[in-house]
């Protein structure tokens, strides 16, 4: 009997609120991989989210512990549990992805044939702490003994050799696609009411005040669904954001959903919408914002839906999304722009559609998660391999 391919995905904070590690892990798995994910709680909504159940798939997590004093003393328990769990079940490689994970990956980098990549979905802000600058320093170590190191964009990645100065023929970009079997099949018209949608965590830089105040200004059959949970730094949002639609007498045509554990459960709401909003402010300090584009789920969910996408008016933005003819961009700091761009894509519905028909092609051809982590997966197997994105890639051609 050959031996088990074991892969241990490590992150402190829950790994199912992380949509890339999902279809990582089902692509393995599907290849007769095992898979375990070593992680914690999350705050709020975050910590509902759950992998959807599979024989070679298993999350093992510990309770959530909020920063202070004890949160210290819970990394550490963490630590010694990740060390525990990778003696005792023996993988081939751990899977690292976030920075608080990287200490932990760079004590288990010193176990003899045990190999290393490190996924890095954020990139970390500038040190000013201690601990931060800990973090840090483990992150530069860690990253000169991993196989590979994987972000989403090349900008980030251009940032992540010049504070870590690792070897670039190690460092490797993927988007955070969606994987191919959730592609749905081509738009069909529907009836005239037009539902523009958001997903996603619910603050003012995602989903700005502005964005309401410019349903004032289009006609009462467009429509808004929201979909997504609050984060730390805005607690009351939903409420704010109720109370906004209210004063703006749009009440009515705002719908606003609770995040949902599974991503399955948030696909049926996607394919019963028209336009995705994917925007960025323009103008921001946080590095993470200024280069979302091939980092965000929601614009690629979107297009594997059949939605026009409305982004920022910002260049890679407009590069990725609005020079091939998936989206209009506007400023999401203005309700008027945001009204303009979105009289434009309801005036001609034929072109609306064509613009998700074509996001949706690119995904089957090319956004899509089977293709974009076979680099990953063929390192992995420590050999060349066939893609397993081919086959799939060819059914849902077939069937859109």
């Amino acid at each position: 009997m050959s031996k088990l391919k074991k892969i241990l995905f490590i992150q402190y904070t829950n790994p199912s609120a992380y949509p890339p590690l999902e279809r990582a892990a089902q692509l393995l798995a599907e290849q007769g991989w095992h898979v375990l994910f070593l992680g914690t709680g999350a705050w709020g909504k975050a910590n509902e989210f759950e992998f959807p159940p599979h024989d070679r798939i298993q999350a093992r997590k510990i309770s959530f512990c909020p920063p202070g004093w004890r949160q210290k003393l819970h990394y550490f328990r963490f630590l010694l549990w990740n060390v525990l769990w990778t003696i005792y079940w023996r993988p081939q490689w751990i899977y690292a992805s976030d920075l608080r994970s990287c200490p932990i990956a760079l004590v288990l980098s010193f176990i003899p044939r045990l190999r290393i990549i490190y996924h890095e979905h954020d990139s970390p802000s500038e040190p000013s702490k201690r601990i931060e600058r800990f973090f840090d320093w483990t992150r530069t170590r860690l990253s000169m003994r991993t196989c590979k190191n994987i972000l989403p964009n090349e900008t980030r990645v251009n940032r992540f050799l010049e504070k870590t100065k690792s070897n670039r023929k190690n460092v490797m970009t993927i988007f955070n696609c969606p994987s191919l079997k959730t592609v749905s099949l081509p738009k069909v018209s529907k009836s005239e009411v037009i539902w523009i949608l958001y997903q996603g965590s619910l603050n003012p830089a995602r989903l700005p005040f502005s964005i309401l105040e410019a349903l004032t200004f289009l006609p009462p059959t467009i429509k808004l669904r929201i979909i997504g949970y609050e984060t730390v730094g805005h607690l009351s949002y939903v409420k704010q954001l109720k109370l906004k639609a209210e004063k703006l007498k749009i009440q009515e045509r705002i719908s606003i959903v609770d995040a949902m554990p599974y991503y399955d459960s948030l696909r049926s709401y996607i394919s019963a919408s028209d336009i995705g909003l994917a925007l960025m402010p323009k103008q921001t300090t946080d590095f993470n914002e200024q280069t979302m584009a091939g980092a965000s789920n929601k614009a690629f969910d979107y297009l594997a839906n059949g939605l026009a996408l409305l982004v920022s008016d910002l260049p890679e933005w407009k590069k990725m999304f609005v020079e091939p003819g998936f989206a209009y961009a506007c400023d999401p700091a203005s309700p008027n722009s945001i009204a303009e761009n979105l009289k434009k894509m309801i005036a001609a519905p034929e072109d609306m559609r064509k613009m998700g028909e074509r996001g949706r092609q690119k995904i089957i051809k090319e956004w899509n998660y089977e293709k974009q982590f076979s680099p990953v997966f063929n390192t992995l197997v420590s050999s060349a391999t066939p893609s397993f994105s081919r086959k799939r890639e060819n059914v849902v051609r077939g069937a859109g």
